[in-house]
């Protein structure tokens, strides 16, 4: 009887690929990832008892291990075939784990298996050819998670007590945040400098024009700032527009450009950024998709290889095979006379997996052009054309530079420039640049022919004023870029890092540069003041040497935990005595010139604008850190957590505004700022007792509301008239989301015309009907239907944004995720994630949280706040302010930490 084998891969679309391959004597089923985790609680990882681990499956792992466990029962073999690295490594040593407990799998036969590309001759020579687990590989899986908890677990509950309104603290995550707050600083501290440089257009005997620099002046080489003024480049023009011209010295040279080297995964990451416009993660989930297989002709095949990789190397039969394509489509000329071979220069490169290259070169963009979505087409066509030129011949340069002087002497012009001879690679490929707009690159330029001693005409003479710019805020492509140099983190971790720093709102993408909010920079200041080791960017790039050297067995993995955390947690300790106003005296003093930068009239930017004597500073207030007055409680001034200047800052110093006093009852009524937005006030705090107030709805100007208008909305909620069906009352009023209708016990938002103050029964009515209906909305388009029960997911559009829903399960679109490009896998994505969450209960505190018992609270606050939306504005009160808590299972803290309360704003 044959012999029956079950081989385990980690996603379902690999599964389908490879069942293909193999014959009936297989059972091929899918992990669908980590199947195992630390549970997201205290006492996880224990430093105290050697650092033993708890792991627990997934809710959505249960049913997955229980499939692969009961078709294990069934077999004499089993393979492991996750990727091919060290996650996918850590993967099969869970599911090895989770089925030795079994009853009566003890001794069961599991195998490692592992191939760098999905294709049949691939997967059966790693079949062929079985090992067992990795143990040092597994030991630097553990080590690097239990250290991301730790830093998770304990570094997140000292933000959230020393600094509320802090989401989370990651051992990756904190530093890759400090370098962009860094740059940010550098640019804010950044003072532009003039310069001139002078051009002069000249016209050979030929009549072919070109232009040329000023280089030296007087005898003298002009450095940059030497023309410093208007002045300054007026005299050099004046200089140039006498006297005659004829050609200096000539330079030729003959230079070589040789070719770039195939794709990492972070180089793959940049230039997708560069010159298809991907973020990291569309990147990744595009990639994936090309690695576990697409339907070419009838038959499924992974187009690329294993897309997580740090190495440059190319299998042998690949070298060959790309070679012969050049010889073949561009010519002999193109093929270099040996192999190329490439070395990473990254720190800490592993180089264990071949680069990313297509599985089979002959399959040429254009061939499966019919067979691929748009996004994957683009993404394989990259690939493909940087592997054949990375094989191809060098380009061959002709550059030039010529010296154009006047008889007298005194000055020096320079042209230079550039003819290709021979395109070599250039002919299929060159890489793009992080900043294009650095300017054109003059040695690109084509130069007439000519010789020394030849005259010229002299055309025009043209001066032009330049300032020096700041360094460019980061994109995703430069940052990759420079996280990989300084060795932080993985490169296939980075996609997921910079979607951390983003959902945390710590910074957010504008124009595709990466600008930090104050959060996240308020987050960075505090880490670099208390925790500046932690932070450093050679320690936590040590910290990845030591773990390579783990997986290499050079060092053992709790030798490096127990040096981690003796330091670590003593540094955690020093700050169990620091109080919050330590903390914001050290913040204010580190983000002053951010938040107060210097008037240009000379005003102290921190004078209040109301008292006129107060000092402005940072303020914490339970959801987190605002600006406010020094007099408090005398002068109650405060303004967002935000840099004010020009009008935005004239505005801010025009509040409170007085309107006039309340007929009933006398009090005054106010339009005031406040750290959440715009308000209107009755009256003022009084024995503890807080004024009535109500945020300003979104078309009402704050300098031009009047008593009347401000009375209405004070006055809200208000009764529109009882409905023509149910009888029941129905509300207008202004709630948390803003301007809302209630009908009983439900709910919905005014549109953007309608006055909450002025609409009518008609158009109530009919805004409830349209919300009722609103649960049986037709779809945007159908993605496709769903592999477990075949019902269809949809995209739609909502109150909040576009989202997916699978049955009762939604799922909103991530920040770089487009409702024209999603597809069902990326659906599928988000819904197997909102599926994986436990639904929000009542009351209910995350179990083994140390603030616990805050989080309780909270929870059963956001609880109530749902009850009434009508109870809550923009003008937040004490309870407005409170995180809600969320359920275990939540976002982790980066670098696989602890899930954490969601800020209350």
């Amino acid at each position: 009887m044959p012999e029956r084998s079950l081989l385990i891969v980690e996603s379902p679309a690999k599964a389908k690929t490879i069942n293909k391959y193999l014959g009936g004597d297989f059972t091929v089923l899918a992990s669908y990832g980590h199947v195992r985790d630390l549970p997201a609680k205290d006492g996880s990882v224990r430093p105290d008892a050697d650092f033993e681990m708890d792991w627990e499956p997934g809710d959505r792992s249960k049913k997955h291990l229980d499939a692969i466990a009961k078709a294990a029962k069934t077999v004499d073999r089993i393979y492991l075939a996750t990727d091919p690295d060290r996650e996918g490594e850590a993967i099969s040593w869970h599911v090895q784990e989770v089925l030795r407990a079994k009853r009566g799998m003890k001794n069961i036969d599991i195998k490692r298996v592992a191939f760098n590309e999905v294709t049949k001759r691939a997967v059966l020579d790693a079949i062929a050819h079985p090992r067992e687990l990795d143990r040092e590989l597994i030991e630097a899986y553990l080590a690097r998670r239990a250290l991301d908890y730790l830093v998770g677990f304990t570094l997140s509950p000292v933000l959230w007590r020393k600094l509320p309104g802090s989401r989370s603290a990651g051992r990756v995550q904190s530093v890759a945040l400090k370098l962009i707050c860094q740059r940010e600083a550098e640019i804010e501290v950044f003072r532009p400098r003039e310069y001139w440089t002078v051009e002069v257009r000249f016209k050979t005997a030929k009549g072919e024009e070109f232009t040329a620099r000023l280089t030296h002046l007087d005898g003298k080489k002009l450095d940059k700032f030497d023309l410093a003024t208007a002045a300054d480049a007026r005299r050099a023009v004046e200089a140039l527009k006498t006297g005659v011209f004829k050609i200096g010295p000539v330079e030729r040279k003959q230079v070589r450009r040789n070719p770039y080297p195939p794709f990492t995964t972070s180089t793959l990451q940049q230039e997708a950024s560069r010159k298809l416009g991907f973020g990291a993660s569309k990147t990744m989930r595009t990639a994936q998709r090309l690695y576990e297989g697409v339907d070419i002709g009838g038959e499924t095949v992974g187009l690329i290889t294993y897309m997580r990789t740090d190495g440059l190397q190319l299998a042998q039969e690949a070298l060959t095979a790309t070679r012969g394509l050049i010889g073949k489509a561009y010519g002999a000329d193109y093929v270099p006379d040996s192999p190329r071979v490439y070395k990473s220069k990254a720190k800490n490169a592993q180089e264990a997996h071949e680069a990313i290259r297509p599985t089979d070169v002959s399959q040429r963009p254009e061939a499966v052009a019919k067979h691929l979505p748009r996004d994957e087409l683009r993404l394989y066509e990259l690939i493909w054309k940087r592997t054949v030129a990375c094989q191809m011949a060098s380009a061959v340069l002709d550059q030039v530079a010529v010296d154009v002087v006047p008889t007298d002497g005194k000055a020096t012009l320079r042209a230079t420039g550039s003819v290709v001879r021979f395109d070599g690679f250039l002919k299929v490929y060159e890489e793009s640049r992080d900043d294009p707009a650095d300017g054109e690159d003059e040695s690109q330029r084509r130069l007439p022919a000519v010789e020394q001693g030849d005259g010229v005409d002299r055309l025009a003479v043209a001066d032009e004023q330049h300032f020096t710019q700041p360094p460019p805020r980061y994109s995703e492509a430069s940052l990759v870029k420079k996280m990989e140099e300084l060795g932080i983190g993985r490169p296939s971790t980075y996609a997921s890092i910079m979607q951390v720093l983003q959902d945390r709102d710590y910074v957010r993408l504008d124009k595709r540069r990466f600008v930090p909010e104050d959060r996240g920079r308020l987050v960075t200041a505090f880490l670099t003041s208390f925790f500046e080791r932690y932070v450093e960017y050679d320690f936590t790039a040590k910290l990845e040497e030591q773990l390579d050297d783990i997986s290499g067995g050079r060092i053992d993995w709790k030798t490096v935990l127990r040096e981690f955390w003796q330091a670590f947690s003593a540094a955690i300790g020093d700050t169990r005595e620091l109080s919050i106003s330590q903390v914001m005296e050290v913040l204010d003093r580190d983000l002053g010139a951010h938040f107060f930068p210097a008037d240009a009239d000379g005003k102290d930017p921190r004078l209040c604008p109301v008292c006129g004597s107060g000092r402005l500073a940072l303020k914490l207030a339970r959801n987190g850190a605002f600006i406010g007055c020094g007099n408090y409680p005398e002068c109650r001034f405060t303004r967002p957590l935000q840099v004010l200047t020009g009008e935005a800052a004239e505005a801010a110093a025009a509040f409170p505004r007085l309107l006039g006093d309340d007929p009933e009852t006398g009090l005054p009524v106010n339009v005031r700022q406040g750290p959440y937005g715009i308000y209107i006030q009755l009256g003022e705090s009084e024995n503890g007792n807080k004024p009535k107030r109500v945020s300003l709805p979104k078309g009402d100007s704050p300098t031009e509301i009047g008593l009347d208008r401000a009375l209405g909305l004070l006055g809200l909620p208000r009764e529109v008239g009882r409905h023509p069906e149910s009888g029941q009352t129905i509300a207008a009023g202004i709630g948390r989301y803003g301007p809302y209708l209630r009908h009983g016990n439900a709910y919905t938002s005014l549109g953007a015309d309608d006055d909450v103050l002025a609409i009518g029964m008609n158009r109530a009515v009919e805004l409830l009907a349209t919300a009722k209906a609103r649960p049986g909305a037709e779809p945007l388009r159908v993605l496709g239907d769903h592999p477990a029960d075949s019902q269809p997911v949809g995209l739609y559009k909502g109150r909040f944004g576009p989202y997916v829903r699978h049955g009762k399960i939604m799922a909103s679109l991530k920040r770089d995720q487009s409702v024209d490009t999603i597809d069902l896998d990326e659906a599928l994505a988000l819904i197997a994630a909102k599926a994986a969450r436990p639904a929000k209960g009542r009351g209910k505190a995350k179990a083994g949280k140390p603030s616990a018992k805050a989080a309780s609270k909270t929870a059963t606050t956001k609880t109530a706040a749902k009850k009434a939306p009508g109870k809550t504005g923009t003008a937040k009160s004490t309870t407005a302010r409170k995180p809600a808590a969320k359920k275990s299972g939540s976002r982790k803290a980066a670098g696989g930490g602890a899930a954490k309360p969601a800020a209350g704003d």
